[in-house]
């Protein structure tokens, strides 16, 4: 995680110190600057903070994490920001140089990091590096959400019991979200519970909810799937009789299709079970532009998919989401 005393020299250093100026307290009657690279990072920041946060989200509805590159506009908003969230486990590796540069100067902070290893999945190739898709098992989720109230508590100690509240709210409707979750995949029969999808993201749901989770590619959208790759899969999902595959918002549905046709050509038909938000949450302003609507989201359409049983409108009618 970084810190002000964590200096990691990297791109746009140059324009990050232009940026920042002469240093500056955090006006008690202004609300913070939060810079939050992830819309899941930034929806939870709202939640915790409340009116006395302005959250900016530098990555939205369909964006790819893995291969966003900063802008110049992102630089200099980071550099004036009194607190800068980012998932950290490698999820943002375009962006950790200027991150680490701007870490020297203000506030950032890595909320994934603040889960413990011991609850993390290892990376199968890299040692020391861990799957950075935490936000798919809700319960690492709330220890993501106390990462994000310590922060803000640290830079606005006089907001602590607001902040703390807020986080009570937000982790009770999380835990909802779990438990509506478990009872509704619960409902996929057992051999049903495959989940194939364009990249490895869904290693933390498959391990909270008992599916088998097979990604075309690898953690990082940066991998690409070879041709052993996909003939391995076609085969897998001919012998098995797998029906349903599902294509990502925010990762072309390009392995999917290729994938859906290796199988054809086999004499088995496979269908798109349904587009999943993976990386990224819906459009703003809607229900699945928040951490909950993405995951009931998520929850309902594999349920439905592999056969299990939903209610009409997912959680959603049954619990109130702020924003």
């Amino acid at each position: 995680m970084y810190s002000r005393r964590t200096v990691l020299k990297g791109l746009g250093s140059g324009l990050v110190a232009a940026s920042m100026g002469a240093s500056r307290a955090v006006a008690a009657t202004n609300p913070l600057a939060v810079v939050a690279t992830t819309g899941m990072i930034a929806d939870t920041a709202r939640r915790v903070g409340g009116d006395l946060v302005q959250v900016r989200a530098l990555m939205g509805p369909g964006v790819d994490p893995h291969a966003y590159r900063q802008t110049r506009t992102d630089i200099v908003a980071m550099a004036k920001a009194d607190l800068v969230l980012w998932n950290g486990l490698y999820l943002e590796a375009q962006m950790e140089g200027v991150l680490g540069d701007i870490a020297s100067r203000t506030e950032v902070t890595a909320v994934a990091e603040v889960v413990s290893n011991d609850k993390l999945i290892a990376h199968d190739d890299y040692a020391n590096r861990y799957d950075p898709h935490v936000w798919m098992d809700p319960k690492l989720w709330r220890d993501v959400v106390t990462g994000v109230q310590s922060a803000l508590t640290q830079v606005s100690p006089s907001n602590a019991e607001a902040f703390t509240a807020n986080a009570t709210v937000f982790i009770a409707e999380i835990d909802a979200l779990t438990d509506y979750s478990a009872n509704v995949l619960s409902s996929v029969p057992e051999k049903a519970r495959v989940l194939v999808t364009a990249h490895d993201a869904f290693n933390y749901f498959g391990r909270a909810y008992g599916f088998e989770v097979i990604g075309i590619q690898g953690i990082s959208t940066e991998s690409e799937a070879g041709l052993n790759r996909m003939t391995e899969l076609v085969n897998l999902l001919v012998e098995r009789k797998i029906g349903a595959v599902f294509v990502e918002s925010s990762v072309s549905d390009r392995s999917v299709r290729a994938l859906i046709e290796g199988v054809a050509s086999q004499g088995w038909t496979i269908r798109v079970g349904g587009e999943l938000y993976s990386d990224a949450m819906g459009a703003a302003g809607t229900y699945e532009g928040t951490y909950i609507g993405m995951i009931d989201h998520n929850v309902t359409m594999i349920a439905d998919g592999l056969g299990g049983t939903v209610p009409a409108r997912g959680m959603s009618g049954k619990l109130s989401v702020g924003s």
